[in-house]
């Protein structure tokens, strides 16, 4: 007896959420410099809306500042602007080609806001996981009623799909926990 379910494509998708969660925890403040704190935010150059990270260099030389180095000089502007309106908070000091960039401390209401959203995007992570089980359960049930697999096959393998929801969600939930106590300075 065979199945269809491909418990590596549910694995993978699964993951995915996991991924995409952990990329968008890389996106808030901490208080503390990080390039991904910039990764967000698209400069309209060349008649076109382009990631930062394409049109110039981010680095961090100290704890509590990030550079930009621009490529083309024509774009310094640009890029101020960007970065001054993407709601990060930061206020760009510009040097020819190089635009610095202090991270100001976070406020306590800040730090609240920014917890929260932890929240928000650990849940959407975890709905993404859950719709992913949903689809590997229906699966399952459809196979049993094509008689393809065996009642006691569908509950080991729901068993399984159950197994690997569970380890994702403690695996997000972990993940937003660290990032939480993170920017609450725990």
């Amino acid at each position: 007896m065979t199945t269809s379910i491909d418990k590596s494509d549910l694995q993978r998708r699964m993951h995915g959420a996991l991924e995409a969660l952990k990329h968008d925890l890389a996106g808030l403040r901490t208080g503390r410099a990080s390039t991904a704190l910039l990764d967000p935010v698209h400069v309209e150059v060349y008649g076109a809306n382009m990631p930062l990270n394409q049109i110039a260099t981010v680095s961090v030389p100290e704890a509590r500042m990030l550079s930009v180095q621009v490529w083309d000089r024509s774009n310094v502007q640009p890029v101020e602007k960007a970065i001054r309106s993407a709601g990060l908070g930061l206020n760009p000091i510009t040097d020819g080609q190089m635009i610095r960039l202090p991270i100001p401390e976070l406020t306590e209401e800040r730090r609240k806001e920014l917890a929260k959203l932890v929240g928000q995007y650990a849940e959407k992570a975890r709905i993404a996981v859950r719709n992913v089980r949903r689809d590997g359960m229906e699966h399952l049930k459809a196979d049993e009623k094509k008689h393809d697999i065996s009642e006691d096959e569908r509950k080991r393998l729901e068993t399984e799909v159950q197994k690997l929801t569970d380890d994702t969600i403690k695996e997000i939930d972990t993940a937003a926990e660290t990032k939480e106590k993170e920017i609450l300075g725990k």
